[in-house]
């Protein structure tokens, strides 16, 4: 039986951990837009006074800002719009302390208005204006934002391996997108609403049998950058990690079905490679700087340790492809491989899985269905089963000490 994605969250991922729930933040509403003479001007409602900075980012060009945890009660519509120089906006969590704002910029310009104006009653008005600037203004005050990025201290990853004397696999599920970066839209159902809630009955799966810890690189609507994402797999000391995605072709409605992808420096074909490029955008979709995060290790031991993951993940993708052809429909060319940022971890064998075409009125569907869902949990999980009955010694070990994470 198969009922709306908004009542699955209600009743499912509601119970997801966050420090502090949405009704705690302060409400944004009433997002308006315009072009004042040479000056573009957002304005925002706020149900109370907050603190608020701003930046720009080059390459695509961006102004960025950011406020405290913010719920966003704005129709979303109203980000498809732009004024002037200003081709259109978004907005979301961006972590857990921390909500975002991005205007994408059709020329270069700056930021010379950032502001929360306190009005009667105790609520307030974002009032951000932005001017036109030269190419090399705009260029300079990019790479200053930069800089003082690369200063703020990097956030704290849940977990450090396994605890003493626990024998269990570590399974780590990435569900893709979050916060700021819905990923696909269709209608109105976001592509990162449809795989957390995918993750997180996964996680809930896994769990009941009691043979795995399993792991999520988010559980609530937060974004979380790509290299984090990998980052937790390793500090979690993942045996195995699944990132959950669900594509979208507006220009092919008729291409449908699941397909699971590994990791590699040359794509399978142009579909792979094009779909890989758009994941990896994710981080400057949420207004970061586009950093490729490669480790800076060479090596034999190096070199062995990625081959070795390789090969796992795709004993583990030919095993998955496997369980979900037996329940779920397949894309023509169901196992792939691209170079996905996300599936970079040099130690922990990983794959991706795009559940289905959010563009495909059938595939869509069936993403919203309770009953396809805990079908295709269901053929995951006998997936991760048959793979660790099946490959008993850890991958991606013989280098360990090498390409242990950072402290």
């Amino acid at each position: 039986m198969a009922f709306g994605l908004a009542a699955l969250l209600a009743a499912g991922v509601s119970a997801v951990s966050n420090p502090r729930p949405p009704s705690d933040f302060p409400v944004a509403t009433d997002a308006k837009i315009e072009q004042v003479g040479d000056t573009v001007r957002l304005t925002m409602a706020l149900s109370r006074p907050v603190a608020v900075t701003a930046t720009v980012i080059a390459g695509p060009d961006r102004a960025v800002i950011d406020l405290p945890s913010v719920n966003f009660q704005v129709q979303p519509a109203n980000a498809r719009r732009g004024a002037g120089f200003v081709s259109a906006f978004r907005f979301g969590l961006f972590t857990a302390d921390k909500a975002r704002i991005i205007l994408d910029l059709a020329q270069p310009a700056l930021v010379t208005k950032a502001e929360i104006r306190e009005m009667r009653g105790g609520f307030g008005e974002l009032v951000v204006e932005l001017k036109r600037a030269g190419r090399a203004e705009f260029q300079a005050a990019a790479a200053e934002s930069a800089a003082r990025a690369r200063e703020a201290s990097a956030p704290a990853l849940p977990g450090a391996g396994k605890a003493p004397g626990e024998t269990r696999q570590v399974v780590v599920i990435d569900p893709g997108h979050g916060g700021i970066d819905p990923g696909a839209v269709v209608a109105s159902i976001s592509e990162k609403s449809v795989v957390l809630a995918f993750g997180t009955a996964l996680k809930r799966k896994l769990e009941a049998s009691g043979r795995y810890v399993v792991r999520m690189t988010r559980d609530d609507d937060r974004f979380v950058p790509l290299q984090e994402r990998v980052a937790i797999a390793r500090a979690a000391g993942a045996d195995l990690f699944i990132s959950i995605h669900a594509d979208s072709l507006t220009q092919a409605q008729e291409v449908r079905g699941a397909t699971v992808y590994t990791g590699s420096e040359r794509a399978t074909d142009a579909e792979s490679a094009r779909l890989a490029a758009k994941e990896n955008q994710a981080d400057a979709v949420a207004g970061l700087e586009s950093e490729e995060g490669v480790q800076d290790i060479a090596g034999i031991l190096m070199d062995l340790a990625k081959r070795e993951t390789r090969t796992f993940s795709s004993v583990f993708a030919r095993n998955l492809v496997e369980r979900l052809g037996g329940s779920v429909k397949m894309h023509k060319v169901p196992l792939r491989s691209a170079g996905f940022r996300v599936l970079s971890a040099p130690d922990v064998p990983s794959v991706l899985i795009e559940l289905g075409y959010m563009s495909s009125p059938r595939d869509a569907e069936l993403l919203n269905s309770e009953s396809w869902r805990l079908q295709a949990v269901s053929a995951v999980e006998a997936a991760i089963d048959g793979y660790f009955e099946r490959e008993r010694t850890p991958a991606g070990k013989a280098a360990a000490a090498v390409i242990a994470p950072k402290e």
